[in-house]
């Protein structure tokens, strides 16, 4: 009798510490989940090309997809020549806001800009007052770069590689560990008003410069 008493107390403990540990996870769970941060649809960001994954694993543009350029965002390097003018000539970088500081005309809203659209806007406030028919190439020297947060192995930041899928950003983060839920995750990034949003992404979705990529934990 004593025996059947000590199993059932022991079977109690058990199925006690079985559901707070079953409690735990799911709170540890609903803590993940309470991001406040709005989810949205990913989209092809304006004049990008519309791309998609192969059956071999390579990205190609999409059939009608049109060709696009890279937009410009903070913290992006840049190559700008203007050509007779050497003390304007120079390398600059966006700050966080996108903005180009330069001199003469002070500052320019680049973000979201194609390198044209940029070398049009820097040539629209130097004439005429300060140049007569300026010539302007503009080139990015290094763009922005990504994060990878969460369940890798090295999180971090990294410089961006162009056409990088969320699998591709993890294994240059080191890989995922034990714990990581390996078929679906989060990329934050600033939408077009310059608010934080996140898209729910799975291993081909493509990453874009100053992406954050957030890997989470499995509980289940």
């Amino acid at each position: 009798m004593s025996s059947d008493r000590s199993l059932n107390s022991s079977l109690g403990r058990h199925a006690s510490l079985g559901r707070r540990g079953l409690l735990a996870a799911t709170l540890a769970l609903a803590a993940c989940e309470s991001d406040p941060t709005p989810v949205v649809e990913d989209s092809v960001p304006p004049g990008s090309q519309s791309l998609q994954l192969t059956s071999d694993g390579r990205v190609r543009p999409r059939a009608g997809g049109r060709e696009g350029e890279y937009r410009l965002g903070a913290n992006d390097r840049l190559r700008i020549t203007v050509f007779g003018q050497p003390t304007l000539t120079g390398e600059y970088t966006l700050d966080g806001n996108g903005t180009l500081a330069f001199p003469l005309i002070g500052e320019v809203k680049a973000n979201g800009m194609t390198t044209n659209e940029l070398q049009r806007a820097i040539v629209t406030k130097l004439e005429p007052d300060y140049l007569v028919n300026p010539s302007i190439s503009a080139e990015v020297l290094t763009r922005r770069p990504f994060y990878v947060i969460g369940e890798v192995q090295k999180p971090g930041n990294y410089p961006y590689v162009t056409d990088m899928t969320a699998l591709n950003a993890v294994a240059i983060a080191g890989g995922f560990t034990y714990r990581a839920k390996t078929t679906q995750f989060y990329l934050k990034r600033l939408d077009q008003d310059g608010k934080m949003v996140r898209v729910v992404a799975k291993p081909d979705t493509l990453v874009r410069p100053g992406d954050t990529l957030e890997v989470r934990e499995r509980y289940f």
